[in-house]
């Protein structure tokens, strides 16, 4: 219980914090903060970690807990990242993947359709965080999938905050079932340039992500 409430505190700090509630540097009064969300320090410090995870928020031990914005180089930096990673996961996974797993990743394209046609963002990236899992683990490498998932917590706010784009669900679901089709298929060189164009966010995806954010900001 306490967890499932640290994770409710926590997106709804994420929202505020993107949303401009809190500016870059402010710091997170724990005290008022408890009373405003009716809870003990517990959960609140849980949710503080869960944020401090995905890098909106610094801890500094005797000072407290401080928002932190990461400035559009350095959001474009570990999205450039991100992309070679998953693009090295789906590579292996491509020569690796159980007929088990791509069984899976189906299913979860197929939660991700009915996430689109029910416009819910929400429940679109439970499912979008669980395909990736999914690759990252196929790939066979603990290391790869560790690394992975440490930059896809700290990337998160910024993923989900995408998702709010009209027709980004639809596109990303299209870009899902082109991995999917690559490893189905195989395909190494296909899987990992599926993937890549899927979560670069270069050009183009990078203008909406930071419109995305301005807009949220106002």
């Amino acid at each position: 219980m306490t967890t499932r409430r640290a994770d409710t505190i926590a997106e709804q700090l994420e929202e505020t914090i993107l949303s401009g509630g809190f500016a870059d540097g402010d710091r997170l009064d724990e005290i008022r903060l408890a009373e405003q969300f009716g809870v003990s320090r517990t959960p609140l410090r849980e949710a503080f970690h869960k944020l401090a995870q995905s890098g909106l928020v610094e801890q500094i031990p005797r000072r407290g807990v401080f928002v932190r914005q990461p400035g559009p180089v350095e959001l474009i930096e570990m999205f450039e990242v991100m992309a070679e990673l998953e693009a090295a996961s789906a590579r292996l996974a491509a020569l690796r993947i159980t007929d088990a797993a791509l069984d899976d990743l189906r299913a979860t394209n197929a939660r991700c359709e009915s996430a689109v046609q029910a416009r819910n963002t929400d429940a679109y990236y439970a499912e979008n965080e669980r395909f990736h899992q999914i690759l990252y683990r196929q790939s066979g490498n603990s290391y790869l999938e560790q690394e992975c998932l440490r930059l896809q917590r700290r990337l998160k706010p910024f993923r989900r905050i995408q998702l709010k784009l009209r027709g980004r669900m639809g596109q990303s679901l299209s870009e899902h079932q082109a991995i999917v089709s690559a490893l189905t298929d195989g395909q190494p060189d296909r899987a990992a340039d599926a993937i890549r164009q899927h979560v670069a966010v270069q050009g183009e995806k990078f203008h909406h992500l930071i419109a995305s954010l301005k807009s949220a900001a106002e």
